[in-house]
C-alpha cells in the first residue's frame, strides 16, 4: 500500500520524492550488507611513477563502476611487509563499516603464496597471504578467511607479476557487487600470522619489533597499552627498553613535552602502539634502529628525575 494513500494531506512532490529515494536505496543493499556505494580503499608499494595503480582502479571500476575509491597509500618501502601492514592497521578503524582494503605488498607474487579474502568484525581485507592484512584484521577480529580460487573472482589472463590487477582488483570489485564470500573459495585456518602481528610476554619481559618509522624518526612498535598493562606499566610509569643490546630507561609520557628537548621517552601514539621517541630529536637516528629490529621491554620499580 502507498504511503501516500494513507496520509495524502501529509505527502507534497518533494516529501514523497524523498521517500522513494529512500526506499529505493534501502533496495539496493546487497547480500554481503554493503552500503549503497561500496567504499574500496588501496594501499600498495607500487609508488606513484608507474600504471599500476590506475590499472588497478581501472579494473575494479569497470567491474564495479558505482564504487568510491580511497587511497590510503602507495609509497610504502618496497617489499616492506611490516610497514604496509603498521600503516593499514592505522588507517582502517576510522573507514565505515563493510569497507573493502585492499592492500598489495607482495614479494612473493607470482609463487605459491596464496591470495585470500578475510572477513571481520566489521570490514573486508583483500591481498596476498603473507601477513600484511593481519595487524589490521586482528585488531577487528577475524572471522572467516577464503582461499581465493574461482576464475570469476580473477581477470581471465591472470599475469605471473602482477596479482594486484589480476586476482586482487577483481576479486575486490566482486566483493562490492555482492558476490558471496563462499563462492570466492574455500574457507582456510592455516593464514599467515606473522610475528609482528602480536608481541610475547616472556621470562625477560615483553618481546615486540619495530613496525614503521615516521617522518619525524619516531620508532613504532607492535606494543599496546593492553602489552605494557601485563607488566603493569601505565602512564606516568618508568621501564627499561632495550635495543641492540642497549638498554635505554624511559618513561610513558602523554606527551612529548613532558621530558626535556632531546631526551629519549616512551608514548601510545596516535596509532596506539607504543612508540619510542626524542623530545624534538630523532630516535631512529639516535639509537641507529630499523625497521624490523627487536625490541625488549621489562618493568622497574625506581622513578626518573
Amino acid at each position: 500500500m502507498s504511503l501516500r494513500l494513507v496520509y495524502p494531506s501529509l505527502f507534497g512532490q518533494h516529501v514523497e520524492a524523498k521517500v522513494i529515494s529512500c526506499l529505493r536505496e534501502k533496495s539496493y543493499e546487497n547480500t554481503i550488507g554493503m552500503r549503497t556505494v561500496p567504499i574500496i580503499t588501496l594501499l600498495s608499494d607500487f609508488g606513484l611513477k608507474d600504471p599500476y595503480v590506475a590499472e588497478m582502479k581501472a579494473v575494479i571500476l569497470s567491474i564495479c563502476p558505482e564504487a568510491r575509491l580511497v587511497d590510503i597509500s602507495h609509497e610504502i618501502e618496497k617489499f616492506n611487509i611490516r610497514m604496509g601492514a603498521f600503516v593499514l592497521a592505522s588507517a582502517t578503524p576510522y573507514f565505515p563499516k563493510q569497507t573493502i582494503h585492499v592492500a598489495v605488498v607482495d614479494p612473493g607474487v607470482g609463487t605459491k603464496r596464496r591470495p585470500i579474502i578475510v572477513e571481520t568484525q566489521s570490514s573486508f581485507y583483500v591481498g596476498p597471504d603473507n601477513g600484511v592484512l593481519m595487524l589490521a584484521a586482528r585488531k577487528e577480529g577475524i572471522r572467516h578467511v577464503y582461499h581465493v580460487t574461482s576464475p570469476r573472482f580473477m581477470r581471465s589472463d591472470v599475469s605471473k607479476t602482477f596479482h594486484g590487477r589480476d586476482v586482487f582488483a577483481p576479486s575486490t570489485a566482486h566483493l562490492a557487487k555482492g558476490r558471496a564470500l563462499s563462492e570466492a573459495g574455500p574457507e582456510i585456518h592455516d593464514y599467515v600470522l606473522p610475528a609482528f602481528a602480536k608481541p610475547h610476554v616472556g621470562a625477560a619481559g615483553l618481546s615486540g619489533e619495530i613496525l614503521y618509522i615516521d617522518d619525524f624518526g619516531n620508532l613504532v612498535s607492535n606494543i599496546s597499552i593492553e602489552d605494557l598493562k601485563q607488566l603493569d606499566i601505565g602512564e606516568g610509569g618508568a621501564f627499561v627498553v632495550e635495543f641492540k643490546r642497549r638498554e635505554l630507561a624511559v618513561r610513558l609520557c602523554s606527551a612529548y613535552g613532558d621530558v626535556p628537548v632531546g631526551s629519549p621517552l616512551a608514548i601510545i601514539g596516535s596509532s596506539d602502539f607504543l612508540e619510542f621517541s626524542v623530545n624534538q630529536g630523532n630516535a631512529a637516528e639516535v639509537f641507529g634502529v630499523t625497521i624490523g629490529e627487536r625490541v625488549l621491554v621489562s618493568s622497574q620499580s625506581r622513578v626518573l628525575d
